[in-house]
Parts: C-alpha cells; structure tokens; sequence
C-alpha cells in the first residue's frame, strides 16, 4: 500500500510534525486529490486550538487547497470530472443537501457545512479525500499557489463585494489591507468601484495605491473615518476584512444612505453599533460567509482575466509549523503556501 505525508498537530496548540498515512480510497461522490499547495489562514489556528466543536486529534487543516484529482469515486465522472483535471477546495468543503438552507440552493450557510480540517483531513498533507461538490475547476494560467488562496480568501473578498448593493462607480472602502484586504482592494478596482483603502499608518499609502486603490485613509491620522469617507461623499458599501470590531466600528458613520457594511473579518468582540445609526439612513450590516465551490470557480476565472494574484510566500511541506509561526506572528506578506513539491 502507497502512502502520503501530513502535516498535523496531535494535541490543541500543538506544534506540526509530518506524519506519513496509507493513501486512501474515496468513497461514492468523493475524489481524491494530489495536493499541490495550500495556503496556510489565520482561520486555520481555530482548528489547530481545538477552538471549534467537533474537532479531533491529530488534526490536519487546511481549507485553501489546489492539485489535481488523482483518483474517482463511484459517480464522480457522470458529474463531468476526470483524473487529471485542475481543482481547489476551500472553506466550502461540501454540503449536506438535506438540511433547509441546502433545499433552499443556499449551500455555503449549510448547517453541517464540510469545512477541510475540520469536516474531514485538510490541504497540509499530499493527498486529500474531499466530496465532489467541493471541487472548482482552476483555469489555465492559474498556478496551484495562486489558486489555493483564492479558495478562502479571494472568494471571500471577491463574493461579498459582488453581492453588495454597490455598482460600477460607486464608492466602496476597503477596511484592511492584509491577506484579505489586498485583494479586496483590487477585486473592488476591476469591478468598477470608486476605491477607498483604509489601513493603520501613513506609510500604507503607497501599497494603496499600488493596489490601484484611488484614495487612502490613515485611520490613526486622527481624523474619524466615517469623517473621511464622508468627505469622499460616503461609501456605498464597506468591506471590512480586518479583525477588530473597534475599527469595523469607526466605519459605520462613513457610510452614505442606504450604504451596507459588509463584514469579513472574525472578532469576538460586540461591535458598538447604534440602531440609531442605522435607522435615519436605512444602513445596512450583514455578515458574509466564503463562497460555494461554483463561486470559487468564478473566483478564479475573474481573477485570470484581470491579472489578480494573491500575494504569496510558497514554503515546502517540510517547514509547515515554521509557516504556520510566521502567519500566527502576523509576518506573512500576505499568504504563506504550503508545496509539496
């Protein structure tokens, strides 16, 4: 019997070690896929804590995942898939189909959605199991390392602008300019958007700006941000990737009638919001999740054709806990990506 190596953890914040395993079989409606690079997310220390319910030791995550399939279950190719063929997996890692937001085509809110590392061994390994609802296609010109973080990330930032309330023209605003930000900012560029970057620091201007972001605003320059963003005419739309309810917060006021607060980035922290200041200028806040398997394909497509790539640091499998230290340490630029070579 062949086998693969993992990188796992055996105990919550537990230290990775590679491990090797017997290469498995899928079942009906699954694929195996050989796994050419996974991103390494912050949302990947949850599993890696034992922060979530549910999750067992040794436990392997990943959920930003592209390779190829190397092997069909039993029905797999009467879905149109074949050995050989480009495919990444992220946060939406299969549903169940039978629970009411699954038989309502809502998929990606499923209430037993199939989260890799959590639902079943994650990317940071050679090899994966995954179900085929999972699987999008990666277009030519893609590579694996790009294509991984935009299974979480890209989808992330490219589905919650492009179903906001916002049209070409518009001003959106960018909270963050991070392993989400970054993208946000250009995704929002390409769509049309009149673009607003908002980061810690004067010295961020000009990645802002790089990005193709029109405007930037300092949020320690000791003007409000909803002050600037006002100034700017206010934001139709915000998309708040960072993880600080504070600072997701300073956004509200910013934004203009009807304006939606759109966000993307974890805090435990209530965010200070007053219903007063929704309720005289209709605003909206809503939560936004990743993106089924079909929005990460159109994810990937968006993204060839206007030339948009994550910024990534590729590492070997070998050195995944180093990876993982330097995410967690916030010294990635902006996504470290685990190869296998």
């Amino acid at each position: 019997m062949s086998r693969y190596r993992v990188a796992q953890v055996t105990a919550p914040g537990g230290r990775f070690e590679l491990a090797e395993r017997e290469v498995p079989r899928p079942g009906p409606g699954q694929v195996r896929i050989t796994v050419e690079a996974c991103g390494i997310c912050h949302s990947d220390a949850l599993f890696v804590n034992g922060g979530l319910p549910g999750v067992s030791f040794p436990e392997v995550p990943g959920h930003e995942i592209a390779g190829h399939l190397e092997e069909l279950g039993e029905g797999v190719q009467d879905r149109g898939w074949q050995v050989g063929d480009r495919v990444a997996v992220g946060w939406f890692g299969g549903s169940c189909g039978y629970c009411r937001p699954c038989r309502e085509g809502d998929f990606i809110v499923c209430q037993n959605l199939k989260v890799p590392g959590w639902a079943y061994d994650g990317g940071f390994g050679e090899q994966v199991i995954a179900p085929a609802d999972a699987l999008a296609r990666i277009p030519d010109g893609l590579s694996a390392s790009d294509a991984g973080p935009m299974a979480c990330a890209g989808v992330t930032t490219y589905n919650g602008l492009r179903r906001s309330s916002a049209r070409p023209g518009d001003l959106v605003a960018v909270l963050g300019l991070g392993g989400l930000g970054h993208l946000g900012v250009r995704y929002a560029v390409a769509m049309g958007f009149e673009t607003v970057g908002i980061a810690r620091g004067a010295e961020k201007a000009d990645f802002a700006k790089r990005l193709g972001a029109h405007h930037y605003i300092d949020s320690t320059s000791g003007t409000p941000v909803a002050e600037a963003l006002q100034s700017l005419g206010g934001a139709k739309a915000v998309l708040a990737t960072a993880g600080s309810s504070e600072a997701i917060t300073a956004t509200v006021d910013g934004l203009a009638h009807r304006g939606e607060l759109v966000v993307i980035g974890a805090d435990a922290a209530p965010m200070a919001i007053t219903p007063a200041q929704l309720l005289m200028h209709a605003r909206v806040v809503r939560g936004h999740p990743s993106g089924t398997s079909q929005d990460v394909e159109d994810t990937m497509a968006f993204s060839a054709l206007h030339g948009i790539r994550p910024m990534t640091e590729t590492v070997p499998l070998d050195h995944a806990d180093e990876a993982y230290q330097k995410m967690l340490a916030g010294q990635a630029r902006f996504r470290m990506v685990l190869t296998t070579g």
